[in-house]
């Protein structure tokens, strides 16, 4: 068996690198939630903001969307981060022409860690439901996305450093 290096999915190097990322708030369904993306300086993607439940809304997301790249080869992905001690969800599309995505749930801590998620895990979810489909089979991505949404009003920060797949 051949052993791959970890391929580094996404890292903040700089400002530009923001545009390329799209912050969707429940505001797309009649919510108020606010999230914000900005880059620190020292090249960390700082993800924060506020979900609120009005007009039934409670979740925002940052996402990316990219052209596909092959993932067979690979078992799992490696964020490191540091959060607020709330929950989030790491979410991949295998094609951008998908309406589900993959999701795993993440616990963060308040200090730096390694998040290790395994594609085996994510399983398909659309508008918050668990889709009777089967879980990521690891071949390809065109997407990956964070996603806060709780179900209770909240203000969040979630740190992200880089992006691996190993």
């Amino acid at each position: 068996m051949i052993i791959l290096p970890t391929m580094n999915l996404y890292q903040f190097k700089s400002e530009n690198s923001l545009n390329d990322w799209l912050v969707v708030d429940d505001i797309v369904m009649g919510g108020s939630s606010c999230g914000n993306l900005k880059l620190s300086e020292a090249e960390i993607a700082v993800f924060e903001g506020d979900i609120s439940l009005e007009n039934n809304g409670g979740f925002s997301m940052i996402q990316h969307f990219f052209p596909k790249i092959e993932v067979k080869d690979y078992s799992k992905v490696l964020i490191r981060l540091k959060g607020d001690g709330k929950s989030y969800q790491f979410r991949v599309k295998s094609s951008s022409k998908d309406y589900f995505s993959y999701v795993k749930p993440f616990e963060t801590n308040g200090s730096w860690q390694t998040i290790e998620i395994l594609f085996e895990e994510m399983y398909p979810v659309f508008r918050g439901r668990k889709l009777r489909k089967p879980n990521f089979a690891g071949l390809s991505m065109e997407m990956i996305a964070f996603l806060i949404g709780n179900k209770k009003a909240e203000s969040f920060r979630l740190e992200i450093s880089s992006i691996d797949l190993e």
